[in-house]
């Protein structure tokens, strides 16, 4: 067992989930009931053109839950890994939509995976929540008490939708959230033995900065007493998202070259926030790294929430040589949360 100072923690493999397949603009426009100029103003304005939804589109019956989606990603994950549920010493999940309060979707994926008699947690948080389930993992391990954790992350937010509104006469501010989102999951095992040619964690952090800040994201719970309440389940605050997320998107990058002593050219790989394509655009465009390469997904999975960084760890630890380098950039919109990695193979 490592040491808490010899400790290099690394991760050992990645898999993700999604459920059903591609819904493009036009077939969610049809259900949506919205006039011919809706895929031209999703473009323009989000520039997400499929996402996946764990939901039957035509009778918003649910197909998966939470738990199916990270029990897949899940086994994933410990297969690339090649390891056997007693195996596991330690569980961290993060979500935002969890399938219910109680039990915890993270307990009810370790029941399905055979793993038990390991500490498991669940963290409550948006965009930034792996982040922060990576960051409690990555702590845990450092500690030498631990040799390995599953790490999992998503969302299904398909839940919130309500096709029996009036779509034409919602708000934007409610009506964003139909196209910004899509479901999915995603697992990573991470453990404290690097091997050459291994991804090496050399820097995570995650920080709330949302002191006298309106959320710019809002989830809603509903109990047997208000439950015909008029408020709405999901509402997104996309102006005060467009103002503050690319700059503080800077602040994280500036953070993380500060705290690693890379420059701006020693980087490879950057996996920018996934809100929508058009923001994610913009804020690429704002990180002034010319050599690095993208790492996207969101115009092809919607924003998947706590699933995201997943999605695009899976596609960049697949292109990155020994010696490579790749930053990741989280912001949580909600109560605006700072979040970054830096990932590094030996």
């Amino acid at each position: 067992m490592a040491s808490a100072r010899d400790t290099t923690v690394r991760i050992r493999s990645v898999g993700t989930a999604l459920p059903g397949p591609a819904i493009d603009n036009a077939a969610l426009g049809r259900r949506m009931r919205m006039a011919a100029q809706w895929e031209q103003w999703v473009e323009a304005f989000i520039g997400t053109e499929t996402r996946h939804l764990s939901i039957d589109l035509e009778t918003a019956k649910p197909l998966f839950s939470l738990a199916d989606l990270c029990e897949t990603a899940g086994r994933s994950a410990l297969a690339g890994a090649d390891l056997v549920p007693e195996d596991v010493d330690l569980i961290v999940m993060a979500t935002a939509s969890p399938d219910m309060l109680m039990p915890t979707t993270a307990n009810v994926v370790a029941d399905r995976l055979h793993i038990n008699g390991v500490p498991t947690y669940q963290l409550q948080s948006g965009c930034t929540g792996a982040f922060q389930a990576l960051s409690l993992a990555h702590q845990l391990l450092t500690t030498g008490t631990y040799r390995n954790a599953l790490v999992l992350g998503g969302d299904v937010s398909a839940k919130f939708y309500d096709f029996d509104v009036d779509f034409a006469a919602l708000p934007p501010d409610q009506l964003v959230h139909y196209v910004l989102f899509g479901d999915g999951a995603g697992a990573v095992v991470l453990d404290a033995e690097p091997d050459p040619g291994s991804a090496v964690i050399r820097q995570i952090f995650s920080r709330l900065t949302g002191l006298g800040r309106g959320p710019g994201q809002t989830l809603d719970w509903f109990g047997p007493g208000d439950r015909n309440a008029d408020r709405p389940p999901a509402i997104e605050d996309y102006k005060a998202i467009e103002d503050r997320v690319p700059t503080m998107s800077v602040e994280i990058l500036d953070e993380l070259l500060d705290d690693t002593g890379w420059h701006r050219d020693e980087v490879d790989f950057l996996l920018p926030p996934q809100l929508s394509g058009r923001m994610t655009g913009k804020i690429v465009n704002l990180l002034t790294l010319p050599g690095a390469h993208e790492v996207s997904c969101v115009r092809e999975t919607g924003n998947n929430g706590n699933a995201t960084p997943f999605f695009q760890l899976e596609r960049v630890l697949g292109q990155m040589a020994p010696g490579q380098r790749a930053l990741g950039i989280s912001v949580e919109s909600s109560k605006w949360i700072k979040a970054g990695f830096a990932v590094e193979t030996i």
